[in-house]
């Protein structure tokens, strides 16, 4: 069995989309998955999943139940625990990044296009503080995320691709939910 965490995209922030943890715990289990938990009230769950199925066709599964049973259209990246392992390993900021609240980790729906990520320079956002990864851009933000460059609206316009950020603390708790 297969072990996930699906970060859900913009919900429960400033008002909208409001999904309760217990919903969402609910919904993930009508869908066959195991051991469901959630963290925090931003849309982070992890589960396990008998098939095995590909992180993209979690998520779309996962979408779909969000769209037919609570009306919204949400979208969801989802992650292996291995991934999320991966993420954390090549963190290329964690000599300076000491604090993880202050580390943002920007999941990315897909590999970018290589014609559109050979325009994207990250340098130009902030050139010691964001380093792109696979399928993450890395910010570090000293003086607190409310100060830092927005990084997701701008790499979502740029590369085509649905950003959902989380801090170096969820997601090091989720990997650790996970066993990862």
């Amino acid at each position: 069995m297969a072990g996930y965490a699906v970060l859900l995209k913009g919900i429960n922030v400033g008002g909208n989309k409001k999904v309760a943890m217990a919903d969402l715990r609910k919904l993930l289990t009508s869908l066959g998955f195991t051991d469901v938990a959630t963290l925090l009230q931003s849309g982070n769950a992890v589960f396990t999943c008998a098939d095995d199925a590909a992180p993209d066709q979690v998520a779309a599964r996962i979408e779909q139940a969000i769209q037919d049973e609570l009306g919204m259209t949400v979208r969801c990246l989802v992650r292996t625990g291995p991934e999320l392992r991966a993420v954390i390993d090549g963190h290329p900021l964690a000599e300076v990044a000491t604090n993880g609240s202050r580390m943002m980790a920007h999941f990315l729906s897909d590999v970018p296009a290589p014609a559109l990520l050979a325009e994207f320079d990250p340098v130009t956002l902030d050139p010691e503080r964001i380093v792109l990864g696979d399928r993450v851009i890395y910010q570090w933000c000293p003086d607190g995320v409310s100060d830092a460059p927005m990084v997701g609206p701008q790499v979502e316009k740029r590369l085509k691709v649905t950003v959902t950020a989380r801090n170096w603390n969820t997601v090091t708790k989720l990997a650790a939910m996970l066993g990862a």
